[in-house]
């Protein structure tokens, strides 16, 4: 089963020029994680399964009181939050930080980690 948590709005100073450094920008956040689907199915109850404002909360809290000068140093760092739940067999996260290019609506980046063999 997948839960995806999408444009997840995050407030964080991203960029590599000075003044991007200044004030934190808006980026857009999504978030795909599989987990076994058995236990809460069967169970119909919050402890069977990844509560999926938990993550939100742990992301937005780690987001927007880091900094980082690239969108790959970002998407890796939010990967690595998620993926704490051992529970996650595999997660998808994809950030995009709108208006970083002109005629462009967002640059995003996207990575991917999973416990399966």
């Amino acid at each position: 089963m997948k839960i995806r948590i999408k444009n997840l709005r995050a407030r964080t100073i991203i960029g590599i020029h000075e003044w991007e450094k200044d004030y934190p920008q808006e980026v857009l956040i999504n978030i795909e994680i599989e987990i076994p689907v058995d236990s809460a199915v069967d169970s119909d109850s919050i402890d069977d399964t990844v509560n999926y404002m938990e993550v939100k909360k742990k992301v937005l809290t780690a987001v927007e009181n880091s900094h980082f000068e690239l969108l790959e140093k970002l998407a890796s760092f939010v990967l690595l939050k998620v993926m704490e739940d051992k529970r996650i067999l595999s997660a998808r996260v994809e950030i995009d930080k709108p208006n970083a290019l002109r005629f462009a609506d967002s640059v995003s980046v996207e990575c991917f980690s999973s416990r399966k063999e």
